[in-house]
């Protein structure tokens, strides 16, 4: 006997179940004890949860008819890696903010690293909702070399958050930029063995927040934060940060 378990009409028992030859028992309209009863291949009905993902630019994010709670996983942009000093290069961009229902969830993006110095600051999260509110991670400074020890060094690693995707730093070369769509900081220009210098700070990670909303509301606006650029210069630049992004799954 096959039953189907629905969360708006109940338990429903086929004709001639539980001793009721002549009709269904359905569990709004007619009281049925179960006790120590088995159940041959339920079937429970219900939609599947939704899933939307934002990778770039703003607009209204319209909830599903029969909605029950929504989770939200977001991050702001990436900060941009600084120049190595021989480049004549200059600061990493800062990360731009990602926000969901306008103030309800905010994560800032990261700050740009230091131009022959040090790395930018992870951004910050606010959540007005329940869950997680991380901030991001710093970047790492930029190492420093003098002519007569013959390294090349980088160092300035970028930031990351929960989505990972870090620039890393190279080695008298440019910075690799951080991942698509993960907030994470880019990596600043290393130095080169021929003269002194500094390496390019890396970018800081934008925050990240992990939130349930219950009872939600018909729709939210959105922004999704960009990427930090990476910094200017003839040669060993630092690299554009991650830009952030935002998944919304909605449960029935």
């Amino acid at each position: 006997m096959a039953v189907t378990i629905d969360g708006t009409t109940g338990v429903t028992f086929p004709a001639g179940g539980l001793g009721n030859p002549t009709s269904a028992v359905v569990g709004l309209t007619d009281t049925q004890t179960l006790t120590n009863k088995t159940l041959t291949s339920p079937v429970i009905t219900g939609s599947a949860p939704q899933v939307t993902v934002y990778t770039s630019g703003s607009g209204t994010y319209t909830v599903p008819a029969n909605t029950r709670y929504l989770i939200v996983k977001m991050a702001g942009g990436g900060g941009g890696g600084g120049a190595g000093t021989q480049g004549g290069g200059g600061n990493g961009g800062a990360g731009g903010t990602t926000t969901f229902g306008s103030s309800l969830l905010t994560c800032t993006g990261g700050g740009g690293g230091v131009a022959g110095g040090n790395a930018g600051a992870g951004g910050s999260a606010t959540n007005n909702a329940s869950g997680l509110a991380l901030s991001g991670s710093a970047g790492a400074a930029g190492g420093y070399n003098r002519a007569s020890n013959g390294a090349n060094l980088g160092f300035g690693f970028g930031g990351s958050n929960a989505f990972g995707g870090a620039g890393l730093a190279n080695t008298s070369n440019n910075g690799n930029p951080g991942i698509a769509n993960t907030g994470a900081g880019g990596g600043g220009g290393s130095t080169d063995w021929t003269s002194s210098g500094q390496g390019g700070g890396g970018g800081g990670a934008g925050a990240y927040i992990e939130a349930l909303i219950t009872s939600p509301s018909a729709s939210y606006s959105y922004a999704v934060g960009a990427a930090g650029s990476g910094s200017s210069g003839s040669s060993t630049t630092g690299a554009a940060g991650g830009a952030g992004v935002i998944f919304v799954t909605a449960y029935f």
